[in-house]
């Protein structure tokens, strides 16, 4: 039996796009959260608006090319004609969008925040069950790596997050943890209660003798 957690992932910003402006020596655009709609006859166009950070130079991200008008529902409809923040961040964050545009996203240039509950140490040790579990929701793909997630929410220091990662007792999605993974929203984590309490209460060098001679 396990306690269930969540930790949640949420992103300040929209990814800037790496691309050379035609008016400046800039490389990179943001988004506008406004699209660009242009309807003939029983067809439509759709694009989200990108503008260069120096000069201001929009380039049109295509969302929809000579789509029939009935494609697309009236609410969604309504969204793109009402320059829907929700709906522009959906795809700007979009890989697949992206792709088909030929352009690249600086994920790095999204900030975020992690939005979770402390433990206490004391919680920890009177919480029932062996293993904890961590829920992660993140609307959108960009590139954060669940090991600086479990960092910050179990607030570790670099060398107590290794001993955790190296001790075998943390599964991510079912599956031994790979440090290197990148988070996607409703990916769980599974850790031992017990290594988690001792690397609280525990030097470094007493705690990795004890990780040793489990083994």
């Amino acid at each position: 039996m396990s306690t269930k957690h969540i930790w949640e992932v949420k992103a300040k910003n929209t990814p800037l796009l790496k691309k050379k402006c035609s008016h400046c020596n800039s490389d990179r655009f943001y988004c506008s959260d406004k699209f660009r709609l242009n309807a003939q006859k029983k067809n439509i166009d759709i694009w989200l608006i990108y503008r260069c950070v120096k000069c201001n130079n929009t380039y049109n991200m295509t969302v929809f090319s000579r789509i029939r008008t009935e494609s697309i529902s009236k609410e969604i409809f309504n969204k793109f004609s009402e320059n829907n923040t929700e709906i522009a961040w959906e795809y700007a964050f979009s890989q697949e969008i992206r792709r088909k545009n030929n352009v690249e996203a600086d994920l790095e240039s999204v900030e975020y925040e992690i939005l979770y509950n402390t433990i206490p140490i004391e919680d920890l040790i009177n919480m029932e069950g062996e293993m904890i579990s961590f829920q992660i929701q993140c609307s959108f793909d960009f590139n954060v790596r669940v090991s600086t997630v479990i960092r910050t929410c179990l607030a570790l220091s670099s060398s107590k997050l290794n001993l955790l990662l190296d001790s075998g007792t943390v599964y991510f999605n079912g599956k031994p943890l790979q440090k290197k993974y990148k988070i996607k929203n409703g990916d769980i984590v599974n850790l031992k209660k017990q290594t988690l309490i001792d690397i609280y209460l525990m030097g470094k060098e007493e705690l990795f003798l004890n990780i040793v001679n489990d083994k």
